[in-house]
């Protein structure tokens, strides 16, 4: 067989196997999705807009979808295999939703649309489609925000640890402090770690970002879990730089601690946690290649 016969054979299957997917029935159900969940998606997009934690939540889909669209030939290459387990995931969905806004629960109704979003690709594609998907399928649950509940459960102890360890850094510098809760007090100025400053922001962005840095930069797929759990002890070291420095600045000019300043020093500081996890892939890289030859 000549290599162009075999290119023409494997180009033709690969050309079948894209076309044997149940596109049709695919937007069908998108459209289906995008008409039931349109309040509930309208609301999420509005919170994008308006909540600084969630500015990422724009670039979580596109992300999400970009992955999907480079895996387009490992779907080519799969028979779909239907399943009805995708029907019942679907139901389930929809059932969540109902709940969700008899409730008033804003995070049970937008993680339905991603239990939908999956029930709807295992009812066409199968488990094999569904097993291609399920990294971008998963990295759209961080376009959710975390429930009121859960969100003021950890907003105050990393106020706390970033007061703690910014009372200790300002000490080593020589910088007179007393820490009173998530106050501290300096010759000068009194620096409140309010919520805005308790480093969630950053920490759900570099939770999002390490993920898909991890995707698109390292082929073992330990290394997402891995980087994932790592990014709440940088955000904690970088979040209490960021009171540190203004600490410092404050020392010179208290206005150099609010306003622009403040807001810039946020922005470079979460710069630094994204070069520092990047930092941490390259060492821990290191160590893999030494450990195995």
């Amino acid at each position: 067989m000549s290599v162009a016969t075999r290119d023409a054979q494997e180009g033709g299957s690969a050309t079948e196997g894209v076309r044997s997917l149940p596109w049709i029935a695919g937007l069908w159900f998108a459209a289906l999705l995008a008409l039931c969940y349109a309040p509930v998606l309208a609301h999420l997009v509005h919170q994008w807009m308006t909540d600084d934690d969630m500015g990422h939540g724009f670039f979580v889909p596109v992300i999400a979808g970009f992955i999907a669209w480079q895996r387009r030939d490992e779907l080519a290459a799969v028979k779909p295999e239907p399943s009805w387990w995708g029907l019942a995931v679907i139901l389930w969905g929809a059932a969540q939703l109902y709940l969700a806004t008899l409730g008033a629960e804003l995070f049970l109704a937008r993680t339905a649309f991603v239990i939908s979003l999956a029930g709807v690709v295992l009812f066409l594609g199968g488990w094999p489609v569904l097993k291609i998907l399920r990294f971008p399928l998963f990295l759209l649950l961080f376009m959710i925000p975390i429930p009121a509940i859960v969100y003021n459960q950890i907003t105050f102890p990393l106020q706390m640890i970033a007061s703690r360890l910014a009372e200790i850094a300002l000490s080593a510098c020589g910088v007179p402090v007393f820490r009173d809760g998530n106050i501290l007090e300096l010759p000068n100025q009194r620096l409140q770690v309010v919520e805005a400053c308790s480093g969630i922001r950053s920490l759900l962005t570099l939770s999002f970002l390490s993920l898909v840095y991890a995707y698109f930069f390292d082929k073992k797929t330990w290394m997402r879990p891995l980087l994932l759990a790592l990014t709440v002890p940088i955000a904690i070291v970088a979040n209490a730089s960021r009171v540190t420095l203004s600490g410092l600045l404050s020392g010179i000019d208290p206005e150099l601690a609010e306003g622009l300043y403040h807001m810039v020093s946020g922005w470079v500081i979460f710069l630094l946690a994204l070069a520092l996890l990047i930092a941490v892939h390259a060492g821990i890289n290191r160590i893999y290649r030494l450990a195995h030859g």
